[in-house]
């Protein structure tokens, strides 16, 4: 039924490869079927000003797509001098999303700013984003914790985020971009690796979608956050 001949409930291959640039603190490509996003992690030793001298860390995110990650070729968003409202509510969603996982209190007073740039997209940009985004703040923490700067390790959960919908009439798991410009709903799930909930974000596209389909969804989710959990730990060792 599906397009890519998957199972309702099956993911597509995760690939999330460490180390990829030379000067980040923490990086990571993450290859989520035809989704491709380099994602790294950026230490300063510095917080806005609305933290300072709270003794509290900050996590804040920024998400940009490439000209040619898409079928056509996009404008750069510079060259329009303006980011639009989608890149906006996305890396929103990625920075409250990491901050969800970490101990501000044990970062201390510095921020961590995480890059998600999508080199190919073919939909869940922003679940990969923020899955391996918790990748490249974690190599990020280790450094911290490696030197010695933090005295516990700041990061309380993993965070992973996949999506959900209802295609032809079915709920399925880890929409592809055919599958989501079809989908009649269209859901996006953020969770802990214990399986608390951090952010969903669910809409009819078409028809209203009942009680027990968000639920079919939610079980979905949770097996799909597992397996992406599973990826990250074999990722970061």
């Amino acid at each position: 039924m599906r397009p890519s001949g998957r199972n309702l409930d099956e993911m597509r291959d995760i690939v999330i490869e460490t180390g990829v640039t030379r000067h980040a603190e923490g990086s990571c490509l993450i290859r989520c079927g035809g989704t491709h996003v380099l994602c790294t992690a950026t230490l300063e030793e510095r917080v806005p000003p609305f933290l300072k001298n709270s003794g509290l860390g900050w996590v804040t995110a920024e998400y940009g797509m490439l000209p040619r990650a898409t079928h056509t070729r996009m404008r750069r968003e510079a060259a329009l001098g303006k980011q639009s409202g989608r890149t906006l509510e996305i890396q929103r969603l990625i920075g409250r999303s990491l901050r969800a996982g970490i101990d501000r209190s044990a970062l201390g007073e510095r921020q961590i700013t995480v890059d998600c740039d999508v080199i190919q997209a073919d939909g869940g940009t922003r679940c990969a984003s923020i899955t391996g985004g918790w990748v490249a703040l974690r190599l990020a923490i280790n450094k911290l914790m490696k030197a010695g700067d933090v005295t516990s390790d700041p990061m309380l959960d993993h965070i992973a985020a996949v999506s959900c919908g209802i295609y032809a009439g079915q709920p399925v798991l880890d929409l592809d971009y055919v599958e989501d410009s079809d989908a009649g709903t269209d859901s996006n799930f953020v969770m802990t690796g214990g399986g608390a909930l951090v952010e969903v974000q669910a809409s009819a596209e078409g028809s209203a979608f009942s009680r027990a389909q968000f639920d079919e969804m939610y079980a979905l989710a949770e097996r799909g956050i597992a397996t992406l959990v599973a990826a990250q730990k074999a990722a970061v060792g």
